[in-house]
C-alpha cells in the first residue's frame, strides 16, 4: 500500500501513456431498455516487482446500475497465492475481474485498491482495463471504461 500512497501523492505530475477509443466515442441510434454511462479511470504504479492499482468505477446515468463487473488484464504473470478483496477474484494469472457494487445514477461512484506482486521483475507492463458485464444495461459512451495503459517500473503513477 506504501507505493498507492507515494501514487496518490504524484498523480498530478505522472506522465500519461493511455492509448484507446477515448471519451469521445458514442453509440448512435436507439437503445432499447435502461442505459447508463460506466466510466473507469484512476492510476497504476509498477515498482521492485509489485503493482498497485487504484480504481474509481463511476456512473453518468441517467438509470442506476445493480452491479457491473470491471477486468484488469496484465501483460506481466502476478505470483500465486495473493488475497484480493472481497469483491474481486483471479480469472488467471494475468486477470483480476471485480465487481463494482450498485452504482446509482448520475455519479455514484465505487472505488476500489490492489496491490500486487509480478512473478518476475518486469521494466514495463500494460494493464487493459474494461468493463466485463453491466447487469444488461446499455452504454452508449463505452469509450470511457476501456483502456490501455503501459507502465513503465519506476514507481511513478500512470493515470487513466
Amino acid at each position: 500500500m506504501r507505493g498507492l500512497r507515494k501514487g496518490l501523492l504524484g498523480v498530478v505530475l505522472a506522465a500519461v501513456v493511455v492509448t484507446g477509443a477515448g471519451a469521445g466515442a458514442v453509440a448512435r441510434g436507439p437503445v432499447a431498455g435502461p442505459e447508463a454511462d460506466l466510466s473507469h479511470h484512476g492510476h497504476v504504479s509498477l515498482w521492485d516487482g509489485r503493482v498497485g492499482v487504484w480504481l474509481v468505477s463511476e456512473n453518468l446515468g441517467p438509470s442506476d446500475l445493480a452491479q457491473a463487473t470491471v477486468r484488469l488484464a496484465f501483460s506481466e504473470p502476478m505470483s500465486g497465492g495473493q488475497e484480493l478483496p472481497p469483491a474481486c477474484l483471479w480469472s488467471s494469472d494475468r486477470v483480476v475481474s471485480c465487481r463494482t457494487g450498485g452504482l446509482s445514477a448520475v455519479r455514484g461512484v465505487g472505488e476500489l485498491a490492489l496491490d500486487l506482486r509480478t512473478t518476475g521483475l518486469p521494466d514495463e507492463l500494460t494493464v487493459d482495463v474494461s468493463t466485463a458485464w453491466r447487469d444488461g444495461v446499455a452504454d452508449r459512451n463505452p469509450g470511457n471504461d476501456r483502456h490501455h495503459v503501459l507502465v513503465l517500473a519506476t514507481g511513478d503513477p500512470y493515470v487513466f
